[in-house]
């Protein structure tokens, strides 16, 4: 049985992470990364010297055969992203599925852990018993926002700071009164939660900082 694990790792603070993660990751013949220079730090900062090669949406082609040779040799593969869980908003899933269809004795092993996602909806302060996560706001995203005000229960999606005006913007021209709890720089040192209605969280913004990424819950009807 050839092993890959895929590993979630802090999504901001490097102390967010499991002892499990650590382990594997000192133990695995190989890591997977997005972000290689991000997957060092956070190695180094757990004494971790374990390989690492780069993986990004582009490269599934270029690693795929090499990747199976390791994997037939009997070495253990982890895969990272480039903060938080693997396979959301990322190509992890894609190369989960290349792998399944070219091996049959895979074990794809999750080693849960952070996720903005989780994050988010544990602090939005509304029933997030049943929500929908959509990602990133696509660029031609008239579409997704018309989708988003249709929805009765919450929505978590993600946003860049180059976009988030324009996005509560579009938000608040389709719906004025919906609440929406906009989370920046999560669990890192100028992490900051805004909320209320788009119009009031767009005055907060320009009044404080638009930097940094965002997480945002949106619920189309809600006293809060």
């Amino acid at each position: 049985m050839v092993k890959l694990y895929i590993i979630a790792t802090p999504i901001g603070n490097l102390e967010d992470i499991t002892f499990r993660a650590v382990r594997i990751l000192k133990e695995v013949d190989l890591v997977l990364a997005e972000n290689v220079i991000k997957a060092r730090n956070l190695l180094n900062r757990y004494q971790i010297d374990t390989k690492i090669v780069k993986y990004e949406q582009h490269s599934l082609t270029r690693v795929l055969d090499r990747l199976i040779s390791i994997l037939k040799e009997g070495k253990d593969v982890a895969l990272i992203s480039e903060a938080g869980t693997p396979g959301i908003s990322d190509p992890g899933n894609e190369l989960i599925e290349a792998l399944n269809r070219k091996l049959n004795n895979l074990s794809v092993i999750p080693i849960p852990g952070a996720s903005s996602v989780s994050a988010a909806a544990s602090i939005a302060g509304i029933p997030m018993q049943k929500f929908l996560f959509l990602g990133f706001v696509p660029k031609k995203g008239q579409k997704f926002f018309k989708e988003l005000i249709e929805y009765d229960f919450p929505v978590v999606f993600f946003e860049t700071p180059y976009r988030i005006i324009k996005t509560l913007e579009k938000i608040n021209n389709l719906a004025p009164d919906g609440y929406l709890v906009v989370m920046r720089e999560l669990t890192k040192q100028f992490e900051t939660v805004y909320r209320g209605k788009a119009r009031e969280i767009i005055e907060q913004l320009l009044k404080t900082s638009t930097k940094g990424e965002f997480v945002i819950v949106f619920k189309k009807e809600y006293e809060g």
